[in-house]
């Protein structure tokens, strides 16, 4: 996280290696904040490409995209480019598979490029760096031509638009190998070709360029202002046999082929898999890399968090805010385990310390529990709580004022206390979000129970939900989908409304 002059900024995702890429170095101290005032921060306005939407692939229901391509490809030379915004780090799962190959992450965030070719695997190329950052965008691109002579120029990997040179051990293609890709044979996207390997997160702007090894530069471009790798606009770049481009515009057919080739077959995703969180509109997630003692298991894009069984604690999100005023719904899906209704909503200033730390039961957080109705903190009810319960199915609206620091519960669309934080009426008071050596000095969205041997689910809509929604709600900027209203002032957690709120 990085604060800066009060400011807010989101997950670390402003090094060399994060969310967008930059040729050189990490941004200093203040510089993050500097570059968004100025709107130069590359997901700031309406200047540039903008990606509309992405694919949310959920591992748990195994999700995918396949496809048998038709013979007569370019086997030898060929670009493969994508944006990816993990979810997972923690098990191997495929960008796209190709019969016996495989090229996507493995169990530790390394990326690679694998054949099984008649029982030899060659090629088999690990890049050495770790991409390890749940809460950020990277563009994959990897251009192969076995033509060449040098074995290295057959297999070129650029991420955020820079050559990765490194490798953990490379075994290249024999000079004019054909390999299994481009061919009659089945592909996936998100999975192995057969069963397995599923990914866990997000991807947009997938193409393969058939028949040229392209650079980076045919699908990205570093910003001349800040140095920083942004994407641009890719429908003049011609296909090749078997090429194909998805753009997941059309929420009815996310397998569509913006080049006009035949479709992908969706497996398992639905309309709700379209996402708005993408290269150019970096939305908030739950952090799955905070969860040591809160032990949440997480499902679709990290917007689902399940609570541990054996002890208890909170998880929170990817962004951390400390000004402005900031609008999310959580749905209270299921009760998994248990009889107790205490499921807690909220915010926290603080990472859990313990397995025995619930959310409201210490100083700089606040949990809007289910059972009591009150937003608890420091182990008792909030100033300005006043009991409305909750249960299953309820959508709870939170609306964090960071100028007058309150928050507001609504349940259903009802603030509870006739609050309305428009007019910054009621609400529940909380302490200033300044930097202290016992919290961060940010407040960052919560979710968590408080009990042993109960285990809850809620899911997070941030401005793009994993639930329907009936009535389809903006923010003031145009940004989000939610259910209920909201309240006029108040923003959706993504990159663009960070610019605006700190210009």
């Amino acid at each position: 996280m990085i604060k800066s002059n009060g400011g807010i900024i989101g997950p670390d995702n402003v090094t060399t290696g994060g969310s967008f890429g930059r040729a050189s170095g990490v941004f200093k101290l203040g510089e993050v904040t500097d570059l968004i005032k100025q709107s130069k921060w590359p997901t700031a306005g309406p200047g540039g490409f903008q990606v509309a939407n992405s694919c949310r692939f959920n591992s748990a229901s195994s999700d995918a995209l396949t496809k048998t391509l038709g013979s007569g490809g370019n086997r030898k030379t060929f670009t493969i480019s994508l944006w990816t915004k993990p979810s997972s780090i923690s098990q191997q799962q495929m960008f796209i598979s190709a019969d016996s190959n495989q090229f996507g992450f493995d169990n530790t965030g390394i990326i690679f490029f694998y054949e099984n070719n008649g029982g030899t695997e060659k090629p088999y190329v690990r890049w050495s760096p770790q991409y390890r950052d749940t809460g950020a965008w990277y563009h994959v691109c990897l251009a192969i031509d076995t033509t060449q002579g040098t074995a290295s120029n057959r297999m070129k990997l650029y991420v955020n638009g820079s050559q990765v040179t490194d490798t953990i051990s490379a075994t290249y293609p024999d000079q004019n190998q054909d390999l299994n890709w481009n061919t009659n044979v089945a592909h996936a996207i998100g999975r192995y070709s057969g069963s397995g390997g599923h990914y866990d997160g997000y991807m947009s702007e997938i193409m393969l360029i058939n028949g040229s090894a392209l650079a980076p530069t045919s699908f990205g471009e570093f910003n001349s202002q800040t140095g920083i790798w942004i994407p641009k606009d890719v429908s003049g770049l011609t296909p090749g046999t078997n090429g194909f481009y998805l753009d997941f515009k059309d929420s009815a057919n996310l397998g569509n082929d913006a080049f006009g080739g035949t479709d992908w077959a969706e497996v398992n995703l639905t309309s709700l898999d379209q996402s708005t969180d993408t290269c150019t509109t970096n939305f908030a997630t739950i952090n799955s890399l905070d969860n040591y003692y809160a032990g949440g298991t997480f499902a679709e894009g990290n917007l689902q968090v399940t609570s541990r069984n054996t002890g208890y604690s909170y998880n929170n999100s990817t962004f951390g805010l400390a000004t402005g005023k900031w609008y999310w719904e959580v749905k209270w899906s299921a009760q998994n385990t248990g009889s107790t209704n205490q499921v807690l909503i909220g915010i926290a200033k603080r990472i859990s310390p313990t397995t025995t730390t619930w959310l409201g039961s210490q100083l700089y957080t606040y949990g809007y529990e289910g059972s009591s109705g009150h937003v608890k903190n420091n182990n008792g009810n909030a100033s300005g709580s006043v009991a409305t319960t909750y249960s299953v199915g309820d959508i709870i609206s939170v609306a964090m004022d960071l100028d007058n620091n309150k928050i507001h519960f609504a349940k259903n669309g009802t603030y509870t206390n006739s609050s309305n934080p428009a007019t910054n009426s009621g609400g529940v008071t909380i302490t200033a979000p300044d930097s202290t050596s016992e919290d961060s000095g940010f407040y960052f969205p919560a979710f968590g129970d408080g009990n042993n041997n109960l285990v809850e689910t809620g899911q997070f809509n941030f401005g793009s939900p994993v639930y329907a929604i009936s009535s389809g709600n903006t923010d003031g900027n145009g940004f989000g989908n939610f259910e209920y209203t909201v309240p006029t002032g108040y923003f959706s957690l993504n990159t663009k409304n960070l610019a605006v709120v700190l210009a």
